[in-house]
């Protein structure tokens, strides 16, 4: 049945193309004999054109009434053609020499609004997909039907020569003669609101739809718009250039159906941003060109004062001859910067960030700078750049209004990925082209050096905040520890001091019992003051230095199976205090995990100085079973990427190829190159 269908709208498809294309041609054929120019007879092409397409779109998509808008438009329009000009032949050309002439008079005057209403109210309601843009613009559709009927019959009744055809209406009742007003007040603005709201209809469909649908929208758009510009720049050569006056009217009005025609068959086949690129560039050059043309012939003619046409007309030739090609290259830079922003421009665009970030001092105004530029250059409705925190990223800065679909540019800088720049294409669905991606690459590699100082201001500033946060906690648990442990042990200590001393010489022996037990108290508050001290800096740095601090708690694995060697050279004199306790924390913290976790009979703790950076670097390496992927966010691996940090340097945990677990840190170290060139094994 669906085949059957299918096959039916395609035979009523050809017959009413059929239909048009006769009544065209009998059309031309009496405008001829009735001494019409020939090019009012040229102009038919134009209904020609609107048939074939409408033909075409209904026979191979029956299912979209735009085919058949263009039919319904071309059928009623051609027959109105034939009976104007049919009327015209046997009521003015030769009286009573053909038959029905009078009945055919009739048909013009009225047969043009459901045409008309056809194809400039209801085809941009249903183009491109043949759907509504939603239910909401079914009164549209209702209303328009309801004004095509109204529009119909009162100008079939309207008495006189209402349509300017030179033939007056048989059917015309005298009554709504004396009714003009109904025509300026009623059909007039409804019909310019009809209009309106068509046009509206396509805006907002445009505003919705994807890119295929946009593309399609912009063929219909580019081929409408030359009709009022057409009308707009005509009278300048309707006297001067006749030939010209006509060609482009007969173009201006096939330009519609083809590009109906071309949007709902073929879109994709052609690119209409390059066409629109194209007409804007070359539209322009003409009109510029033409101007100049007129303004050197006058100047020179008024300065000359000759009579001689073909001088004057020569320089002027010459003149825009020379200026053609300028003008060509500054008006196509123009029309692109208009349509894509500066993509064709990216060193104008580079230098343009470079300058900004150079003005843009404070470091929260470098990203935000960054977005803007991109924005400006290429005229996008969203830009955002998302600086890298943990395992995720996220939004430092954003303009705009995002979209659903973005472009992601990694922010790389010296191998390393910061951020990311995300972008939302001009359009929803829209793609950006090859010129917009070199571009967006290129200030993607110049932002990201601006991204990783951005990034590195902010480490910088959270570990500020993590040193005053640690420092402050380190205080309260000072105060906490001294406040509510020793302090009132070293003042219970008092107090039985002052009793040991009144029983001295009354009852030396519970005096001595009291003394002994203060002593032990003492020892206790000894112990506890040591403890603060060895959270503060291990005792062993002091007594023993780095290298037999660290070889003194290697010991102390041996019992539990496993064998430390530490290999570091002789003298670390010139390390830093605070290097020191990081590098021994983070030796400490390896060689316990090695204990707990790895399951390895050997660890190897090797330091030493490269005096190429200037810094100690403290390798721990095991022979045991490794570390998965999943350890690697373990407190104990954290602590210790933490503590290279806070020195500015780095700590990389990792499995070796042959088995086992490698601890590497780099501990920065001012002025420790001309230390420990030598190494001692243990």
């Amino acid at each position: 049945m669906r085949h059957l269908g299918i096959r039916a709208a395609h035979r009523i498809a050809l017959l009413l193309c059929g239909i048009a294309l006769a009544f065209l041609t009998g059309g031309a054929a009496f405008a001829i004999l009735t001494g019409g120019d020939l090019w009012g007879v040229i102009r038919l092409l134009a209904l020609v054109s609107s048939a074939l397409v409408g033909g075409v779109v209904a026979s191979r998509r029956p299912a979209n009434p735009v085919g058949w808008f263009l039919l319904i438009f071309t059928v009623c329009i051609a027959v109105v053609v034939f009976s104007e000009e049919y009327a015209k032949y046997g009521l003015l050309t030769d009286p009573g020499s053909l038959p029905l002439a009078r009945a055919m008079a009739w048909l013009p005057q009225w047969l043009w609004a459901p045409g008309v209403v056809a194809i400039f109210v209801f085809l941009p309601l249903y183009f491109p997909d043949g759907r509504l843009v939603s239910r909401r613009w079914r009164w549209v559709v209702r209303f328009a039907a309801f004004f095509s009927v109204f529009a119909t019959i009162f100008s079939a009744f309207q008495p006189g020569d209402a349509q300017d055809t030179g033939l007056v209406n048989p059917m015309g009742v005298e009554a709504l003669g004396s009714l003009p007003w109904v025509i300026d007040a009623v059909i007039l603005p409804l019909w310019l609101g009809l209009l309106f709201v068509s046009a509206a209809s396509l805006v907002v469909r445009f505003r919705r739809s994807g890119t295929e649908q946009r593309r399609q929208i912009k063929w219909l758009a580019f081929a409408a718009s030359a009709i009022p510009v057409w009308f707009i720049v005509s009278p300048f050569f309707q006297e001067t250039v006749p030939v010209l006056y006509e060609m482009g009217e007969t173009l201006a009005f096939v330009g519609v159906p083809v590009a109906v025609g071309i949007a709902v068959l073929k879109h994709r086949l052609y690119d209409i941003d390059v066409i629109i690129n194209r007409t804007l560039v070359y539209g322009a050059l003409t009109a510029v060109v033409v101007g100049i043309y007129v303004l050197v012939v006058g100047y020179l003619g008024q300065i000359f004062r000759t009579n001689s046409n073909l001088l004057v007309s020569l320089i002027a030739t010459g003149v825009v001859a020379v200026l053609f090609a300028p003008l060509r290259d500054r008006l196509q830079r123009g029309v692109n910067r208009l349509m894509y922003g500066e993509r064709d421009e990216p060193y104008v665009v580079i230098s343009r960030l470079g300058e900004r970030l150079e003005d843009a001092l404070a470091p929260e105004a470098v990203l935000p700078t960054i977005i803007e530029t991109v924005r400006e250059a290429l005229k996008l409705p969203y830009a955002a750049i998302a600086l890298k925190d943990g395992d995720g990223f996220v939004v430092a800065a954003e303009s705009g209004a995002p979209a659903e679909e973005t472009l992601r540019l990694p922010l790389v800088h010296q191998g390393e990925t910061n951020g990311e720049l995300i972008l939302s294409p001009r359009a929803p669905g829209e793609a950006f082209s090859l010129a917009d991606r070199y571009l967006l690459e290129d200030l993607a590699r110049q932002a990201g050096a601006a991204a990783h100082a951005v990034h590195l201001t902010t480490e910088l500033q959270r570990s500020r905040e993590r040193l005053v946060t640690t420092r402050e906690e380190e205080r309260r648990r000072l105060r906490r520890d001294l406040h509510d442990g020793l302090g009132p042990m070293l003042g219970s200590l008092t107090l039985k001091l002052d009793v040991a001393d009144d029983l001295v010489e009354q009852d030396p022996a519970t005096a001595r019992a009291l003394i002994q037990g203060l002593k032990t108290q003492a020892q206790s508050a000894v112990a506890d003051i040591r403890r603060l001290v060895y959270a503060l800096r291990p005792p062993a740095l002091d007594d023993l230095g780095l290298v037999g601090a660290i070889r003194e708690a290697a010991a102390q694995y041996g019992a539990k199976g496993l064998y430390v060697s530490v290999q570091a050279p002789e003298s670390l004199s010139s390390l830093s205090a605070a290097a020191e306790v990081a590098a021994y924390r983070i030796a400490q913290e390896a060689m316990t995990n090695v204990a707990r976790h790895a399951g390895a009979s050997e660890c190897v703790v090797r330091l030493f100085i490269d005096a190429t950076s200037e810094a100690l670097l403290l390798e721990i390496t095991d022979d045991g079973r490794g570390i998965p992927d999943e350890h690697g966010r373990g407190v104990g691996i954290a602590s210790m990427r933490e503590r290279a940090a806070e020195l500015g340097g780095g700590c990389v945990v990792k499995s070796t190829p042959a088995g086992g677990t490698l601890v590497r840190a780099t501990l920065p170290c001012k002025g420790c190159a001309g230390s420990g060139e030598k190494e001692s094994g243990e």
